[in-house]
C-alpha cells in the first residue's frame, strides 16, 4: 500500500535533510533561526556561498527582519547571490506577513474582548 504524502512527510528521517526546510518540516518554524527561515526563501546559494550564508549576510546588513522590511528592493541587489527572483520571493513573504499583521490589528481594534485577552486592557 502506497503511503500518502502526509505520511511520507511525517515518517522521513530528518538526518537526510541538508537544508533548513527539513528542520522546519520536522520541528516547525519556531525551531528555526531567522537566518534559517530566510534561507528557505532564498532556496539556493551560489558557488562558494550557501543560501544560509546569504541569509546571514542579509540579516547582518539590515539587522533584523524589521530592518529588512523598510529597505528598497534595490538594496538587496547589492548582496552577492541575490537576483530578481530571490528578492521578489522575499518581498512577497514580507507582503504576506504585513497582510497578516494588518488583519490582527483590525481584529484588535474591533474586538474589545480580544484586546483584553491579548493586551490586558
Amino acid at each position: 500500500m502506497k503511503k500518502s504524502t502526509e505520511q511520507q512527510l511525517k515518517s522521513s528521517d530528518p538526518k537526510t535533510w541538508h537544508h533548513p526546510g527539513g528542520k522546519l518540516r520536522e520541528l516547525g518554524a519556531e525551531s528555526l533561526s531567522d537566518a534559517e527561515l530566510l534561507s528557505i526563501l532564498i532556496s539556493t546559494g551560489i558557488k562558494g556561498k550557501s543560501s544560509e550564508k546569504i541569509a546571514e549576510e542579509i540579516l547582518a546588513r539590515f539587522g533584523s527582519f524589521k530592518g529588512m522590511a523598510n529597505q528598497p528592493l534595490s538594496k538587496f541587489l547589492e548582496i552577492k547571490g541575490l537576483g530578481d527572483v530571490k528578492i521578489i520571493r522575499i518581498a512577497a513573504a514580507f507582503g504576506i506577513a504585513k497582510r497578516c499583521v494588518d488583519l490582527v490589528i483590525k481584529d484588535l481594534k474591533e474586538d474589545k474582548e480580544l484586546r483584553k485577552e491579548v493586551l490586558g486592557e
